[in-house]
């Protein structure tokens, strides 16, 4: 994937209000962190997984639309992905990678019961943020002389952002009956909640791209998100060491 070359004159033009708009985005980050971690499920969302039995497909198809679209970390790293993507054939690619990924390990990982730090994991989708900020800034180009296969990264970082959510399932203890029937519906859920997300982000992209600001601001956004996915690591870290 082609990124636009980021020459002195997009550091020169980023640099004076960069700091600022970090401030902001590392509090925006800290805030959306301190009223819900990655993954989280609602306090009423989880006692309902955790009182019900039995196949329940509209409930779960519900959940997992509404777990996409309030999943910021899901959001940021979708917004990367996109982010320098013009032609819908290459975005379908890459969110179907995406979606593949996190699918895989949502469903494998509640059936057979993969105990995996959630913080760690957490950590991870994080780092994806990060890495996806990077790449669109050139910047593994310039340090390893060559461009990581975008879409293996996209598949790989989809199956953590899957085995995050995974881990917040087994949390609340789902009941067995029904469990397969009621993940497959999750699951249905979590696709739709991406389409609408990929939707309202898309319909933003196609103003903001229209206008001489996109390449103006292509470096500072992508600086901000890869804010934004250090806050998220440093986060679920602090997390994993002090409990």
């Amino acid at each position: 994937m082609n990124h636009p070359p980021l020459g002195g004159g997009w550091r020169s033009l980023a640099a004076r209000p960069i700091v600022r708009q970090i401030f902001v985005a590392v509090l925006s980050v800290l805030a959306l962190a301190g009223t819900a971690a990655a993954h989280a499920v609602a306090e009423g969302d989880k006692g309902y997984i955790q009182e019900i039995s039995g196949v329940h497909l509209i409930p779960f198809i519900y959940l997992g639309a509404k777990h996409m679209v309030t999943g910021y970390d899901h959001l940021l790293f979708l917004f990367g992905v996109i982010f320098f993507l013009y032609r819908l054939k290459h975005i379908s690619i890459y969110v179907s990678l995406f979606a593949i990924g996190h699918s895989t390990t949502m469903l494998l990982g509640v059936y057979y019961g993969w105990n995996v730090s959630a913080y760690l994991i957490d950590a991870i989708i994080g780092l994806s943020v990060v890495y996806k900020a990077l790449d669109n800034l050139g910047a593994f180009q310039r340090w390893l002389g060559f461009q990581p296969n975008t879409k293996i990264a996209t598949l790989v970082f989809g199956f953590f952002h899957g085995l995050g959510l995974a881990t917040k399932i087994l949390e609340y203890e789902i009941a067995q009956d029904g469990l397969v029937p009621n993940l497959l519906a999750f699951n249905v859920g979590v696709e739709i909640g991406q389409l609408i997300a990929l939707a309202i982000i898309l319909i933003g992209m196609s103003y903001w791209r229209k206008t001489g600001s996109f390449l103006r601001h292509a470096y500072t956004a992508n600086v901000l998100m890869m804010t934004a996915g250090f806050v998220l690591i440093g986060y679920q870290l602090t997390g994993y060491f002090v409990a």
